[in-house]
């Protein structure tokens, strides 16, 4: 494929609905992806900065902090924070989860994927807006584990 070619191909996905765009060909391989993937790394300082503000405030403190965790999106889709639009979200800022409640619904090529806290705690901000795109591993919500996270 002629480098001419590839900046056609890679134009037309831009303008297009198409996500993702893969070739293999013989030798030649070309993956286009919309998708960003940054959110990963952000994850990661979220963390650390997680980690130091915490030990900050023990020796501040000398109380001990529960950990914060995201609750993070395992599929690309649409994600839905309410069961229907007239009814109340599945879950407000400052709301009290158990593992296994319902947090949300992401629609992926009309399916509808329950998305469950995977721990006990207190929903400290949501990360998204109804109906938006959201990626995998992107993060939803951010809750502060309880002590017992059975």
């Amino acid at each position: 494929m002629e480098f001419k070619e590839i900046q056609t191909l890679m134009q037309n996905v831009e303008d297009s609905d198409i996500r993702e765009l893969e070739i293999n060909q013989d030798s030649f391989q070309l993956y286009l992806s919309k998708n960003k993937q940054t959110h990963k790394h952000e994850n990661l300082r979220t963390t650390e900065k997680t980690e130091q503000t915490t030990s900050v405030k023990k020796k501040a403190n000398e109380q001990p902090t529960l950990p914060s965790q995201n609750i993070t999106a395992p599929l690309v889709g649409t994600v839905y924070l309410q069961p229907t639009p007239d009814a109340d979200p599945y879950v407000r800022s400052g709301d009290h989860v158990k593992k296994g409640d319902v947090v949300c619904v992401i629609e992926a090529m009309k399916m509808m994927t329950e998305i469950k806290s995977p721990f006990n705690g207190i929903i400290t901000s949501i990360c998204v807006s109804n109906e938006e795109l959201v990626e995998v591993e992107q993060p939803l919500f951010s809750v502060q584990e309880d002590k017992d996270n059975d």
